[in-house]
């Protein structure tokens, strides 16, 4: 017996609907899976804010090495130069937080240029979350061996003397050995005139070819100049006397009390990256930093490791940003 046009009809109208319920719960199916699937299971994107071969771009380099034994993934270094930083920082901000985009932070990039250019294209609060503090690169004031002055005291001293201040080089305007020897003129009333280069190598070589008196630059850039003569330390500004020059004396050691200005660099992931993620991450970091080996390739680099939590960094961040703003303002430094 045939069946009817509408039995048929029914009958279509049964299996359409559960091939559609089939398909649906093969695609749900499907999701729960993909959403189950353990993170990492794809390599890591590291965005560096600078060009490659600097300490910044260096330290990063090392950490994603180890990070990605660690992780089971390959953390890829992806260099995005421009604006002081800006650019790249604001790819990072801006990237889907879904663990598989980081930015390494430094502080010149985070804290200090929101106070020195009029706008900046993140906001260092809302658009990041901290993952962990990597370590501090340690600042150094260093002097052309021809320079009369040999502690920190005879060059405040000689710069009072000299007619328009005593020049000193930096990398660049608004960089944190800028504001450091800003923060110096600040609390000493020493006359120092800044003299901004492009990057800290050209600074230092013309210290040492005697064009400028001083630089103020981090550690891994002048300390094989200075072991080897051609520049005179005066002082570290970290807190303590750092392993790549223990014969340094401190800025608090030569009479600053208190004055204590390091670079920092430390890892940051998207706002709205999941909190199971960034903990992952922070514990992974620590585990790395805690490792002998990269201990003494930081070290190299002037860098002492800086383990802690993520509410530590973030902490730290706040501070900086509240800390350097005023010094920034009273300098009246300023970029475009």
């Amino acid at each position: 017996m045939k069946p009817t046009m509408a039995r048929r009809t029914l009958i279509n109208s049964l299996l359409s609907a559960l091939i559609i319920g089939l398909g649906g719960a093969a695609l749900t199916h499907a999701h729960a899976q993909s959403a189950a699937e353990p993170w990492p299971n794809k390599p890591i994107r590291l965005i560096v804010p600078f060009t490659p071969g600097g300490v910044t771009d260096t330290s990063g380099r090392v950490v994603a090495e180890f990070l990605g034994k660690r992780l089971g993934q390959q953390v890829v270094v992806d260099n995005k130069p421009g604006a002081s930083g800006n650019i790249g920082t604001q790819l990072a901000a801006t990237a889907a937080p879904d663990g598989y985009t980081l930015l390494l932070g430094f502080d010149g990039t985070l804290v200090i240029n929101p106070h020195v250019f009029a706008k900046v294209p993140f906001d260092t609060l809302k658009d990041f979350l901290p993952v962990g503090k990597i370590g501090d690169a340690v600042l150094i004031l260093v002097a052309n061996p021809g320079v009369k002055a040999n502690t920190l005291q005879d060059v405040l001293a000689l710069s009072r003397r000299e007619q328009g201040g005593l020049p000193y080089g930096t990398s660049g305007i608004g960089g944190t050995p800028h504001i450091a020897g800003e923060l110096l003129k600040q609390r000493t009333g020493a006359q120092l005139t800044h003299v901004p280069y492009k990057g800290g190598g050209q600074a230092i070589t013309d210290v040492i070819g005697g064009a400028i008196p001083l630089v103020y630059t981090a550690v891994a850039g002048a300390q094989a100049h200075v072991k080897s003569g051609k520049l005179k330390a005066i002082a570290v500004s970290s807190p303590v006397r750092t392993p790549a020059l223990p014969e340094v004396p401190t800025f608090i050691e030569g009479g600053v009390a208190d004055f204590a200005v390091s670079s920092w660099v430390g890892l940051l992931a998207p706002s709205r990256t999941p909190s199971a993620i960034v903990q992952r991450l922070n514990v992974e970091l620590n585990a790395v930093l805690a490792d002998p080996a990269l201990k003494d390739r930081l070290a190299v680099l002037g860098i002492d490791p800086r383990p802690g939590s993520a509410e530590q960094f973030g902490e730290e961040i706040k501070r900086d940003l509240a800390r350097y703003e005023g010094v920034v303002k009273a300098a009246g430094i300023r970029a475009e």
